[in-house]
């Protein structure tokens, strides 16, 4: 069977111009003999009371490496894989091919679990952010997801044996959770992130983002919806239905630069300075970016902030766009960089 899905080429570009959506058709993944993967259902505490509406429970794709029923006592390291906007997590894991990348590893004897959980919203994407409107989807990941995990599948339960990777959006998550979540995972690779510099608009821009009726949001176009499930992330208003947002036009039709601040806050680039201790404490950092690829700008400039600050980190451009190679490295550089990083549990 085939899936259509959505990547963006430039997604939430901070000149706020449309995105282009790129269709991309996968198969389900292949699962490799000696693999086995597993969905469960992880509740989110995290995520009660949102105003959106959006699922509190969450589907998980669990991929156990060939070992795992050999050895009761072993246990293993685990890889956190944050997909990005407008798909779901099973949808990127079948274009991923998780199972695949988690045998080719094993087989060099390297053997992880990888975990791609479903963070998908009526918008299209969480921004792995905290609010009320969306869900506290940054801590679902590193406090709902973590748990359920280490309670009930043989990990490292520690931080030295979990990891974070993510893509274009899941590569912002991938920043802003490392963050604000140090404590929780050793090493951390983000792959095209987006979001890196802060969002701005225009008065035009801001006024027509402002203006979509709540039953239109999923017909306005990829990058409309984009910009909206980033209204709804970072400046949520409980007061102001039925988007529960503070748009970034205010009733004099002029910008407002207190929530385009908010946004600001929300930005991996500006958030740099302020958690270099928590950068530091890491044991790998890695990020990269295809050479044509929109975002090779923006990656390029938390590059540069982390050498500022003299952070030490993994960084390459290389011959792609945002999603052609993507899989390939998860499966030939991400993994085999983790294992030089993480408790390999042996």
């Amino acid at each position: 069977m085939k899936k259509t899905l959505f990547a963006a080429a430039a997604l939430l570009s901070l000149a706020a111009v449309p995105v282009a959506a790129q269709n991309i058709t996968a198969p389900d993944a292949v699962v490799p003999e000696g693999i086995t993967v597993e969905n469960p259902m992880v509740y989110g505490t995290t995520l009660e009371g949102n105003l959106e509406g959006n699922a509190l429970e969450r589907e998980v794709m669990v991929v156990l490496p060939p070992g795992y029923g050999d050895d009761p006592t072993r246990h293993y390291p685990v890889v956190y894989y944050l997909h990005g906007f407008a798909i779901s997590g099973r949808d990127f894991y079948d274009f991923m091919q998780v199972p695949t990348a988690v045998a080719e590893n094993a087989a060099a004897g390297r053997e992880f679990i990888v975990v791609v959980p479903d963070t998908l919203t009526e918008m299209g994407g969480s921004m792995y952010s905290n609010s009320v409107t969306t869900g506290n989807f940054r801590d679902f990941i590193a406090t709902d997801l973590v748990a359920y995990m280490d309670a009930n599948y043989r990990t490292i339960p520690n931080r030295e044996g979990r990891a974070l990777v993510g893509h274009s959006m899941g590569g912002y998550g991938t920043w802003v959770v490392g963050m604000t979540h140090p404590e929780v995972f050793d090493s951390i690779w983000a792959q095209s992130a987006c979001c890196v510099s802060p969002r701005r608009e225009t008065v035009e821009s801001a006024t027509a983002m402002a203006s979509v009726p709540r039953e239109g949001a999923d017909d306005s176009g990829f990058g409309m919806r984009a910009g909206l499930a980033s209204a709804v992330a970072w400046s949520p208003n409980p007061q102001k239905p039925p988007f529960y947002v503070d748009w970034a036009v205010n009733e004099e039709g002029e910008l407002d630069e207190h929530v385009l601040a908010r946004w600001a806050a929300n930005s991996p680039l500006a958030m740099v300075s302020a958690h270099v201790a928590a950068l530091e404490s890491f044991d790998g950092i890695g990020l990269d970016v295809g050479d044509k690829d929109g975002l090779v700008a923006d990656d390029t400039l938390i590059h540069q902030e982390l050498e500022k600050f003299g952070i030490e980190h993994e960084w390459e451009v290389y011959d792609g766009d945002h999603v052609n190679r993507i899989g390939a490295r998860f499966k030939d550089v991400v993994l085999p960089w983790l294992a030089e990083h993480l408790d390999m549990g042996e």
